[in-house]
């Protein structure tokens, strides 16, 4: 675990020989102590003024940028949304920590407080989840988010039997649906089907439910968690679907109710309480959770973490790839070599793939699917970013923005460039050290002691596998994150 200055920092940036320019970094005792620039703004002005540049005027990346520049400093102090009118008993005021070594703090829970922070100090109504605050919004320190935490990494390691086969086989269904529209229409726009694939494969594999034993389930299960995700969301989230001031009028001024999803999310519920027994009966009697705890936090590992995660990340993986012509050839040629011999596609084979590991790895920093993470102080301690050390006082809310974040010089090289290769080897393997998508580094390890995503490793093997399944399909594809326009297949 890291500590506080007192003892010992969090891990340094990486060695000249990861950066090939950067200077050794100075030991935080040697950095100098600086109060936190920034401020708040008057109240209800300050915070209005905030949210209107985040949503309309700047958008996440310049206002977090303009304010890093203003200040000199990767550390600030600044407003988050949401905010006034509705949002009376939410505090918007956090200290932003914008590079590798401040935003590690994040994740040291000796000094940080991971309670009802998953959307900074705004929190979702309880309705959206039976009324239960479900794992995902309880601290460490609970002692049922050990047993919330162990039963997820459970389900993850029962599945482990099936994964393969079930994600192959929804990926048949899945690019033959692409290649049908592709015939038909002379493009396919995907994320749709993908969307179904992902929910059928999650289902088949987190619960152990085939979608099929409920036709409405398998038609609109997935239609319901789309739903169900983007009212938790929305009023923290820049879409871009409406002109402004429509869209900050519309959908960033108030709290959507969970009644609008209820029933929707009841037949869910429902499908799961029904079907799958043996998972339920595990967080029962192994874990002492309820039934309904049981239900609704596999619900959320399903529907929130994992299928809302690969949602947003796999179209994101699917695009760098089909823009790029010379890394499909790269890609295709190491997937057949590895698999070329006889060797089938599993486990085994895709983690000899390094560049098909690199190119998920690297979508991960440019591209991260959950672009903030928040954490509570959980007693006063100095933080220090590269250059300086802060004071930081129980109770502030530290926020990051990871899109800025993985994008920190003194750590990644041409940060702003996207490079296939940027983890293979022994010096890009030392670099997973300082990856951060998860809830913690890559190179970390998912325990009830901590917040870190328990399907941490099967996202990246899961990507992985896609990728190479892709081509082994495939000679070739053309399109973007949205649409593909063609398919050559492997000949």
């Amino acid at each position: 675990m890291l500590r506080t200055m007192a003892t010992a920092s969090p891990r340094p940036p990486p060695s000249t020989s990861l950066t090939s320019q950067q200077p050794s970094a100075p030991s935080p005792s040697q950095l100098p102590l600086r109060t936190i620039p920034g401020s708040y703004g008057w109240p209800l002005v300050g915070p209005l003024s905030d949210r209107l540049d985040y949503f309309w005027f700047q958008g996440p990346d310049k206002f977090f940028r303009t304010r890093a520049e203003k200040y000199k400093s990767t550390v600030f102090r600044t407003n988050i949304p949401p905010t006034f009118p509705f949002f009376g008993n939410v505090n918007p005021n956090i200290i932003a920590v914008l590079d590798v070594k401040s935003f590690s703090h994040l994740f040291d829970m000796d000094l940080v407080d991971k309670r009802d922070v998953l959307i900074g100090d705004f929190r979702p109504s309880l309705e959206f989840y039976g009324g239960l605050r479900v794992g995902v919004y309880l601290d460490t320190t609970e002692p049922k988010h050990a047993k919330i935490k162990n039963f997820a990494m459970e389900t993850l390691k029962r599945s482990s039997k099936v994964w393969l086969r079930e994600l192959r086989s929804n990926l048949n269904t899945f690019w033959g649906t692409v290649e049908s529209e592709i015939s038909k229409n002379g493009a396919a726009s995907y994320v749709f089907p993908l969307q179904r694939c992902i929910f059928s494969f999650l289902c088949a594999s987190l619960a152990g439910v085939d979608v099929s034993v409920s036709p409405d389930i398998a038609e609109n299960g997935w239609k319901t968690l789309n739903t169900w995700l983007a009212l938790q969301v929305i009023p923290t989230t820049k879409l871009g679907v409406l002109p402004q001031p429509l869209e900050e009028i519309l959908l960033h001024t108030w709290a959507y109710p969970s009644q609008i999803i209820a029933g929707n999310y009841k037949k869910l519920y429902d499908f799961i309480d029904e079907n799958a027994g043996d998972y339920i009966r595990c967080g029962q009697e192994d874990f002492g959770l309820t039934r309904e705890e049981a239900i609704h936090n596999l619900l959320f590992v399903m529907g929130f973490n994992a299928y809302g995660g690969f949602s947003v990340f796999l179209p994101s993986l699917i695009g760098r790839i089909t823009g790029d012509s010379g890394l499909q050839e790269r890609i295709r040629s190491e997937v057949r070599r590895v698999c070329g011999s006889g060797s089938d596609l599993d486990y085994k084979t895709v983690n000899e793939m390094e560049l098909v590991k690199s190119v998920v790895y690297e979508t991960l920093r440019f591209s991260p699917p959950v672009p903030l993470q928040f954490a509570r102080a959980r007693k006063d301690f100095q933080i220090s970013s590269h250059d300086s050390v802060f004071e930081v006082k129980k109770g502030e809310l530290l926020c990051g923005y990871q899109p800025m974040v993985m994008r920190d010089g003194n750590v990644f090289d041409e940060p702003d460039e996207f490079k296939p290769d940027r983890y293979i080897g022994q010096t890009g393997s030392e670099l997973l050290d300082y990856l951060y998508w998860s809830n913690g580094p890559q190179t970390g390890t998912p325990s009830a002691a901590n917040k870190q995503c328990a399907a941490k490793d099967m996202v990246t093997l899961t990507a992985s596998l896609i990728v190479a399944d892709l081509f082994l399909r495939y000679d070739s594809i053309t399109g973007d994150s949205g649409s593909i326009k063609s398919v050559v297949k492997a000949t």
